[in-house]
Parts: structure tokens; C-alpha cells; sequence
């Protein structure tokens, strides 16, 4: 393992200089196994002799995320953070708001806009909450005039739900003048390049990856931006998108594996808008053009709106995170290349072949997002699909109750049957994942209390038995059900009649020639980048101390 570490690091911070173009015959690193131990790893066990320090564990950059279990909260993994970016329209900033609101799902807890003025200035405003509330004020937007503007929502990991701080953009000046950055995705060495800055004597305000991205920039001494972007660039490991702004430029750059989606379209009158589903573009009448393709940086100047293109580094098997087609992002988006609803219609088709449910009267969806999936299934059993289940989208978070009989209760305010619909069925419902079974097992039990004569759990993926490495918040593996039990023990557990999920093989042939393009580490463990473990630091020994 170590060995594959160490490997995993050097393909990824392998220094160059200046701009390579993209081969496709580059060497690229293979995949790595990671197996569940309850020990820990001889890496994060190995000491230098000498006085360290201890490695500090921020919590919003943990490998990987820690989890906000809530009693009664939704079981789905989380997206952290959705991006997007306008140059060349006199309304950025209120494009950018709208943008946002349309991402609204890949992040409810905080958000926030940087703009550059027509005087080279770059202001920023940013809040914890929904967009609405952020910028429900109209006079925040009005603090942000300009043609280019770039945004951010979040969604935070344990410990820093509340730390405005951590809410991007991230705006810094340094000695070429103003940069802003928003970020999608997580970076695996991490904390490895924050030890190492940190001993270089930089300081840092916030707990968050995207940070270290600003020093990495800031230390170059490549020139002009795009070298010292690309210069960072080949540093990190892991998943980024990112969307960069300065005086005159806004610059969109992703990763070489394409771990997370970044989209291209232009307006109308011309304006470039980057984002990271394709819905926001919709929304703002912006036409699709392209992806941002893994590894390349596009540059956007807006006082000619010429848009010029350069590969970070050489090309690397592409790994597009299959969960934003599972579950992320939104049916009506274009993610990959693909149409999200037509590919969980597939998923749920090829589950009913796998997995039939011949006693069952009826299919209903686990709204929102399992709706295509139980659509699909249907109309390959020939059951009859209906809307069983209602969400209620107005209760906000539910936090911890008084008792549990009061926690039942909020259950039931997020999700009510129909009870027509139910009553005395042979019932088959379809859900998009099965992460800790909490949420499962609640809908079991609103089922049968509602009359289902059976309930038949199908889930439209594999069994989730890894954590997400790469930006989205997963939780532990000892907390993910089928990591702990075979497919009988997950059954019993929820107290479904019967449980089926759709196999990884399955999963691969519905992409056909594309799947070895996508990661599923989260269901097969096969990691396209290992963490990078930090080696504890020798402690600086203050001046003042006797």
C-alpha cells in the first residue's frame, strides 16, 4: 500500500515546466485496492525520530468526509459544493444568482459571489444559508457590479457547518493584484501540501482545501497566471473544478481525471457562462457547447471575450464520478455527455431485469430522485408505476428531537404515503442508493403503517461499500450497511420483504465502452488516486520559549 501511495503522489506532483500538451499515450497510473481494515494502515503509523508535531485533522478537508449522521435526516451521500461563472454581460452578478439558485441541490448551507468591477476591482459577498437568504437582501447584489462574476454554494462536513469563513469564493490579493476561486471537488494530499506550506511559513484562515489551491498560486514563481496556475495545478491530487477571476480574466479549470462535471455555454449577446450542470445554463438561455475537458484550463478575457485553451498536464484515464448520474444532479442536466433522467430510466430497467418483483402490485419512487429509476423499472415488469410517496420540501433540516416518538413524527413530514395507493399492495419501491439503511428502514415502516401488504426494496445502484475520496460526503466505511452485512443481514435490518440492487456488472454495460471512464470506487474500492498520507512535521521551536 505504501508503495501504491507513494506512486499515486508522483504521477499526480510530478513537476514540468511550462505548458505540456496533452498525449494520449502519456503514462498513467493504475488503479489502486483499498481494503477495509479496522487497524490502521502501516502509513499513518510511521514516525520520524525527532520532536514532531502532531498532524492536525481539519474537519472540512477530512479523507474521507466525515459524515453528519442525523438521527432522522436523509441517508444520501452529499455533493459539497456546485460552481458557476458569467464574463461578458453587463447582468453577471444577477445571472450568477440565478445560476446558483438553479445548483441550489449541490449545496444548502452556504453561498456566495465575487465580482469584478469596471474599475479592476473584485468585491465579494458571501453568507451561510440558501441563495435566496443570502442574497434576499437586493442591496448584496448591488454591491457587485461588473461584467464577470463568479459563484459558489456549499454543502460543509462535520465541525464547520457554521464558519462563514469556509463559505467560497475565496478572495486574496498578492502581488499581481486580485484572484477569486471557487472549487468543486476534494483534494486527497491535501493536508500533506498544507504541512508543507504551513512549514514554508504560510498562514491559513480557513480549514479548507481550497485554500492551499491560493497558496500553491501565490508561491509560484512562474508567470504569467495561466503558468502559475498550471504550475499549482500540478500539485494537487484529486478532484477540482475550478473557476478563477481576476481584473480582466475568468479562467475554468478541472482536474485530469474529470472526477467532477464542469460545463461550457454562451448567452445570446455573446457572454461565456462556465457551470457545473448543464440546468443553469438552461435557466439563464445560455446554450451548451462543450465540456471543460479533464486536465485543460480555458481562459475567458473579457475586454475582448477572446477564449484561448492549455492542458495542465497529460491526459490520465477519465473518471468521471458515476454518482452525479445516480444521484447529484439534476434529471434535466447533461452531465458526462449523457442525459441524467434517460440514464436512471436504464438503471431501473436493467434493476427489473435483475431483479424482479413477480407478487407486486405496483412501483413508486423514493422522490425525488429515485423517480426515473421506478419509471424505468416499470415499464420493464409491466407493473404499474404511481406517485406513492409525497416529499414535503418545506421542513428544512431536522435536528435532533426530544424523543423518539417526536423524531418518527418529522419522518413523516418529509415523506407521507398515499395511502390509496398503498393500502393492501404488494408494494415495490424504488430508491437511487442505500447508504446507512436509516432512511430505508423508516420508509419500510411508513409503508407497512400505511397498509403495503409487502414492501420490495430496489435500490438502483451497486451496494455502497467505500467512501468518496473525491468531494463528496460519504460516511464512514463502519457506517455503510452493505460494508457490514451481506445483501440478507441489509434485508432483515430494514425490514423490507425483499432487497435487490443493481450489480456493478449491470451498472458497467449500460455504459458499454464508456464504463472504464467513469469511478466506482464507492462500490468497487478501485481508488483512480490514493490519499496522500502527511508525515508528521518537526515542530518549530519558538524563540520566546526558554
Amino acid at each position: 500500500m505504501a508503495a501504491a501511495a507513494a506512486a499515486a503522489a508522483a504521477s499526480t506532483t510530478a513537476a514540468s515546466s511550462g505548458l505540456i500538451r496533452c498525449a494520449a499515450g502519456a503514462p498513467v497510473p493504475g488503479h489502486h485496492q483499498v481494503r477495509c481494515s479496522a487497524k490502521p494502515s502501516p502509513l499513518a503509523l510511521r514516525h520520524r525520530a525527532g520532536r514532531l508535531a502532531p498532524v492536525k485533522a481539519h474537519p472540512d478537508s477530512v479523507t474521507p468526509f466525515n459524515y453528519e449522521g442525523e438521527g432522522d435526516g436523509d441517508d444520501h451521500p452529499r455533493e459539497e459544493c456546485g460552481v458557476f461563472g458569467v464574463v461578458g454581460d453587463p447582468d453577471a452578478t444577477s445571472l450568477c444568482y440565478l445560476g446558483l439558485q438553479k445548483l441550489q441541490h449541490r449545496g444548502e448551507e452556504g453561498a456566495g459571489i465575487a465580482a469584478a468591477g469596471d474599475d479592476g476591482t473584485i468585491k465579494l459577498q458571501r453568507g451561510l444559508g440558501l441563495v435566496g437568504d443570502v442574497f434576499g437582501d437586493p442591496t448584496r447584489l448591488a454591491k457587485l457590479p461588473g461584467q464577470a462574476a463568479i459563484g459558489h454554494v456549499r454543502y460543509s462536513t462535520a465541525g464547520a457547518a457554521s464558519s462563514l469563513r469556509n463559505v467560497q469564493p475565496f478572495l486574496a490579493g498578492y502581488r499581481f493584484g486580485q484572484l477569486a476561486v471557487a472549487h468543486n471537488g476534494n483534494l486527497v494530499n491535501y493536508q500533506a501540501l498544507r504541512n508543507k506550506l504551513e512549514a514554508q511559513g504560510s498562514i491559513f484562515s480557513t480549514s479548507s482545501d481550497t485554500e492551499v489551491i491560493q497558496h500553491l498560486i501565490a508561491t509560484s514563481l512562474s508567470r504569467p497566471l495561466l503558468s502559475r496556475i498550471c504550475d499549482a495545478c500540478e500539485r494537487l491530487a484529486g478532484a477540482y473544478s475550478l473557476l478563477f477571476l481576476t481584473a480582466d480574466k475568468l479562467l475554468a479549470v478541472r482536474d485530469p481525471f474529470g472526477f467532477r462535471p464542469l460545463v461550457m455555454g454562451r448567452r445570446p449577446n455573446g457572454a461565456i457562462v462556465f457551470a457545473s450542470e448543464t440546468c443553469a445554463l438552461d435557466l439563464i438561455d445560455a446554450v451548451y457547447e462543450r465540456e471543460v475537458e479533464p486536465g485543460e484550463v480555458v481562459v475567458v478575457d473579457r475586454r475582448d471575450m477572446s477564449i484561448s485553451s492549455a492542458c495542465l498536464v497529460p491526459h490520465r484515464p477519465r473518471k468521471s464520478c458515476v454518482f452525479e448520474h445516480i444521484y447529484f444532479a439534476l434529471p434535466n442536466s447533461v452531465v458526462f455527455g449523457h442525459a441524467v433522467h434517460e440514464r436512471r430510466t436504464a438503471y431501473g430497467r436493467a434493476l427489473a431485469e435483475e431483479s424482479p418483483a413477480p407478487t407486486a402490485d405496483v412501483v413508486i419512487p423514493v422522490p425525488d430522485s429515485g423517480f426515473y429509476a421506478a419509471l424505468g423499472f416499470s415499464q420493464t415488469s409491466g407493473l404499474e408505476f404511481q406517485q406513492g410517496l409525497i416529499r414535503w420540501h418545506y421542513s428544512g433540516r431536522s435536528f435532533i428531537q426530544p424523543s423518539q416518538a417526536i423524531r418518527d413524527l418529522a419522518v413523516k413530514l418529509k415523506l407521507a404515503p398515499v395511502h390509496g395507493v398503498i393500502r393492501g399492495k404488494s408494494v415495490v419501491v424504488v430508491d437511487d442508493s442505500l447508504v446507512r439503511g436509516t432512511t430505508s428502514s423508516k420508509i419500510v415502516r411508513l409503508l407497512r403503517d400505511a397498509g403495503a401488504r409487502e414492501v420490495h426494496m430496489r435500490i438502483a445502484c451497486p451496494p455502497v461499500v467505500g467512501s468518496c475520496l473525491y468531494g463528496i460526503d460519504t460516511p464512514s466505511e463502519g457506517e455503510l450497511i452493505s460494508n457490514r452485512m451481506d445483501l440478507e443481514g441489509v434485508r432483515r435490518t430494514i425490514g423490507c420483504d425483499s432487497l435487490g440492487f443493481l450489480s456493478l456488472d449491470k451498472l458497467h454495460s449500460i455504459y458499454g465502452d464508456e464504463a472504464h471512464e467513469f469511478c466506482d470506487a464507492c462500490f468497487s474500492r478501485n481508488y483512480p488516486v490514493l490519499p496522500t498520507v502527511p508525515e508528521p512535521v518537526p515542530e518549530l521551536v519558538s524563540a520566546f520559549e526558554d
